[in-house]
């Protein structure tokens, strides 16, 4: 597994505590939550761990909605098949470290605010390097199941505050999108199979709420099709990282299908929660 614990802060240019003035950029979100919140959500500190269909787009509204310091981690390297649902997937961009290719695009919507970058895979070998950072408030995006409950785990043993998505692919309908405690969710068969892990293997309780709040959709999970390109031979990796031995999409069961206005509204739907929960503290 991969234990590189290399990272990348881009530096801010950043005012003073005692001189934070709005800046007009935030205008609008100011004008509905008031310079108070603005500056509450300046001086947090939120992690987005997996950069990619929910996690780019939970860090760019957070970015835009003026929290001062988001720091990325994500091992994944930018894919052709990225481009129709992740914001970091754009020309030019295929084979870049998504991490470090939404870091630069947050730099460049808000100069002011610090984005670290952490290129890495999330696993228990990394967890503590990864979570010394300290964030306030943590974004599992993590498709990994393993990962997913390990993060989860974690967070819940050290009280750390997370929110986390369920499944988002497979799916066409966003007004079917929810949030409830992951004890709760219904309809969503990796929320499912996560309560199961964490019941089983880290000995959660069978009853009661978690306390973890998850996104989730309980639209029936969609089946994938076959394309006329697969000439029948079923679904051929083409990423640039495709012999990775952390990630190959050869070594998939399944390849799901997905959609940017579905796993986009999950992003945006957690950044709603933490800029709520940071506006009310």
């Amino acid at each position: 597994m991969e234990t590189n614990t290399q990272t990348e802060t881009l530096n801010p240019v950043q005012p003073e505590e005692t001189k934070y003035v709005l800046h007009r950029r935030f205008d609008r979100m100011g004008r509905l939550v008031g310079d108070d919140a603005m500056l509450k959500l300046f001086k947090s500190h939120v992690m987005i761990i997996g950069i990619g269909g929910v996690g780019s787009w939970a860090a760019e509204a957070l970015a835009r909605s003026g929290v001062g310091k988001i720091t990325l981690v994500d091992f994944d390297e930018v894919c052709i098949t990225n481009a129709n649902r992740q914001l970091h997937a754009i020309q030019g961009m295929v084979g870049k470290k998504k991490a470090e290719v939404m870091g630069e695009r947050l730099r460049k919507i808000n100069p002011q605010m610090t984005v670290d970058v952490m290129p890495m895979f999330y696993n228990a070998e990394n967890s503590e390097a990864i979570l010394s950072r300290q964030p306030d408030i943590i974004v599992d995006a993590i498709d990994n199941l393993t990962a997913k409950a390990h993060l989860l785990n974690t967070c819940r043993t050290q009280n750390l505050k997370v929110i986390t998505s369920a499944g988002a692919a497979a799916r066409l309908d966003p007004m079917q999108i929810k949030r409830a405690d992951l004890a709760d969710t219904y309809g969503d068969p990796m929320a499912q199979q996560l309560r199961k892990i964490l019941r089983q293997k880290y000995d959660w309780p069978s009853k009661g709420g978690f306390g973890i709040p998850c996104v989730f959709s309980d639209e029936e999970p969609i089946q994938p099709v076959e394309l006329k390109y697969d000439n029948g031979e079923g679904f051929k990796c083409v990423c640039p990282q495709n012999q990775n031995n952390l990630h190959s999409c050869e070594h998939r069961n399944v390849i799901w299908g997905t959609a940017s206005f579905v796993t986009g509204a999950f992003g945006l739907n957690i950044a709603s929660w933490i800029v709520q929960e940071v506006v009310k503290a």
